[in-house]
């Protein structure tokens, strides 16, 4: 027996109360050592939103009443295009008031002095001038003294140097546009410009109609192609009555189509350019465009 009592005291079970107590509350443990709060980045952002001026910057300001900007200044005074004249202020041959002036887009009033290339300009007024031109004149300025110039018919409408648009010579007739605006000049010159102008041509045989059909199919003239939009016979008329509906104001295009089939032509009248026609304007006489006709063929 005392075996087993000495073995049950080095090898038995603890006493209960010598047992540590689970329900003993754990100590607390030691908070992780946290550095100062990082500050939110707003005012990064805001700083990043903010639109910085660049040095040297100019602040736009708002167009006062009669100004206008110094390349069309410039192409009203008639001594360039708008195009060429932003090549001048660039280079820096253009002065306001004795300053140079680099900067596109610079405004002038009507007082300011403003010197090209050495030269004092002096803008004169836009005009246009619509003719119903008569037979026997032209637009060339060497036919001699046979062939009077289509300038005599619009004398005295302005005190501008003015231009024609276009060529025609002494057996066209029609509508012919008349300008100081060199910007519009080139516009209607140039060879893809897309403003429509009618003529009725008058051959001097009847048109056939497989012709006519190949004409509206579009025609080759010095290794180019010239779309035709319309042909058309005159109603009422005799098949040698043409209407021609085409993009070029070049009569000499006209002429060379209808060549090209073997068919001359003995007059070419233009009824319609651009939109503007010969309503109310007898042959030989002018009229200026109303302001509305100038926005259209502006936007033409």
């Amino acid at each position: 027996m005392n075996n087993k009592e000495g073995n049950n005291k080095r090898g038995g079970a603890r006493p209960a109360g010598s047992r540590p107590n689970s329900n003993k509350p754990k100590p607390a443990m030691q908070k992780r050592a946290q550095g100062p709060k990082k500050a939110k980045p707003t005012a990064k952002i805001e700083e990043a939103n903010k639109v910085v001026k660049k040095p040297n910057q100019v602040a736009k300001r708002l167009k006062e009443k009669d100004e206008i900007r110094l390349n069309k200044y410039i192409s009203n005074s008639g001594v360039c295009s708008r195009r060429d004249a932003d090549i001048y202020i660039q280079s820096g041959n253009v002065k306001v008031n004795g300053v140079p002036v680099t900067e596109m887009g610079y405004l002038v009033k009507p007082t300011d002095v403003v010197n090209f290339d050495g030269k004092v300009l002096t803008p004169e007024k836009k005009v246009y001038i619509l003719l119903n031109k008569p037979k026997n004149f032209t637009t060339a300025l060497d036919e001699g003294q046979e062939y009077r110039n289509v300038l005599e018919l619009v004398k005295g409408s302005t005190t501008s140097k003015i231009a024609p648009i276009g060529r025609m010579d002494k057996n066209t007739t029609g509508l012919l546009l008349f300008t100081n605006d060199t910007d519009m000049i080139r516009k209607f010159t140039l060879p893809n410009q897309k403003s429509s102008k009618i003529y009725q041509v008058s051959l001097d045989k009847n048109l056939k109609f497989e012709d006519l059909e190949k004409i509206s199919k579009g025609v080759v003239i010095d290794g180019h192609r010239v779309f035709v939009e319309e042909v058309t016979y005159i109603e009422n008329e005799p098949k040698s009555e043409v209407g021609l509906k085409l993009r070029s104001a070049n009569v000499k295009v006209v002429r060379s189509i209808f060549e090209q089939f073997s068919y001359d032509v003995l007059r070419i009248d233009r009824v319609s350019f651009a939109g503007l026609t010969k309503k109310n304007l007898p042959r030989g006489n002018w009229r200026l465009l109303t302001d509305q006709e100038i926005i259209n063929l502006k936007n033409v």
